[in-house]
Formats: structure tokens, C-alpha cells, sequence
């Protein structure tokens, strides 16, 4: 029994067995699950963990944070979550641009635009896919945006910028309208970017 502990301190809290069941797997289901009943807000790491059998530990060594998992359920690529610090730190007076820009170029990498795309249009059409693309969207990115709005309407400033983006990605990488498939990217930017800045910041 004590050699039995001792192995395990050895091994770390949260790592898999030599020889266990595929827990990563088991992580996966019970995460589509729990996010699809619950959805992104509701769902925990802890509760996850408790469906799946195993350690919230091992849910961190596999997958790191919430979003991540999400990310790893829906085979996305695309994680705005990420960018989002970067896009806010720098000048105010850019921010538009660069919301705009940081798009452009993720959609425009040919891995992301197919595989976000196919979720995008799950979105778009799925009731559950819709609620968690949704709720991950919302806590991670526009909640973060309305957070450095000095605003009393910061979320809704924040959802506005969001009708520009969809509008932007649905036209030029999904409907493929001429016009925008066309269109340079610093003439999108420069134009668009002009719009997302108004919504953000103007009076």
C-alpha cells in the first residue's frame, strides 16, 4: 500500500497511469456533454472532471484551461481568446484596426478558414453548437473587449463590433461576395477598422 503512494507522489498529482484507460477520450466525451447540457458558461472543469471519472488534475495536464477543452471538443483553431490581450494593449486609437487586421490574417491562413469555417456554419445551423460557440465568444472575447470600454453601454458597444466581424467573415470567407474577396486587406482594415473604432469609443 505504501509503495502503491509512493508511486503515485512520484507520478504527480493528476498524471495518467502507464497501461489506464484512454482518459484523454474520456475527457473529451464528457466534455462535449457537460458543455452541450450546460453550456460554456455553466460548464466546470471540476464537473467534467467528476463525468469523466478522473482527477480535475488531469483535465489541466491534458488541456489546460476551459477554453482550451472547447477548443480541442469543436476542432477549432481559431482562438480569439488568445489574441484578444494583444489586440487591446496597444494604442487606443488603433484598437479597430487592429481587431480588424488580427482577422484578416487568422482567416486567411488556410487551415484555420476550412476548419473554422465548417464550425462556424455548424453554428449557424446546430441549436447546441450555436449555444457553445455563443457562450465561448461572449465570456472570452466580447466581455473582455466590453471590460476596457470606459462606457455605462460597453456591452453593447462590444456586441455591435461583433455585428461588424461576423458580417466580415460570413461575407468575404463563407458567401465569398466578389467585392470583399477582392477587396485589400489594408483597405478593409483601414475601412472597417474606422467603423469597430466608432462602436468602441465614440460618444
Amino acid at each position: 500500500m505504501a509503495g502503491s503512494v509512493a508511486n503515485q507522489e512520484r507520478r504527480g498529482r493528476g498524471r495518467p497511469r502507464k497501461g489506464a484507460v484512454d482518459a484523454r477520450e474520456q475527457i473529451l466525451v464528457a466534455a462535449s456533454e457537460e458543455f452541450t447540457e450546460n453550456g460554456y458558461e455553466a460548464a466546470t472543469i471540476r464537473a467534467i472532471a467528476s463525468r469523466a471519472g478522473v482527477d480535475p488534475a488531469l483535465v489541466h495536464h491534458y488541456f489546460g484551461n476551459k477554453p482550451d477543452l472547447l477548443a480541442a471538443v469543436l476542432g477549432s483553431p481559431f482562438r480569439p481568446d488568445q489574441g484578444v490581450p494583444a489586440l487591446l494593449d496597444g494604442p487606443a486609437d488603433q484598437t479597430g484596426e487592429r481587431i480588424v487586421r488580427y482577422i484578416l490574417t487568422t482567416w486567411d491562413n488556410p487551415k484555420v478558414r476550412k476548419r473554422t469555417a465548417l464550425l462556424l456554419r455548424s453554428a449557424l445551423t446546430t441549436p447546441a453548437t450555436t449555444a457553445l460557440v455563443a457562450g465561448f465568444l461572449q465570456r472570452e472575447l466580447l466581455d473582455k473587449v466590453a471590460a476596457r470600454v470606459s462606457a455605462d453601454d460597453a456591452e453593447l458597444r462590444a456586441g455591435l463590433v461583433s455585428t461588424q466581424i461576423a458580417g466580415l467573415v460570413v461575407g468575404r470567407y463563407l458567401l465569398r461576395i466578389p467585392t470583399l474577396v477582392d477587396a485589400p486587406e489594408d483597405v478593409l482594415v483601414r475601412r472597417i477598422g474606422e467603423t469597430v473604432q466608432r462602436y468602441l469609443f465614440n460618444e
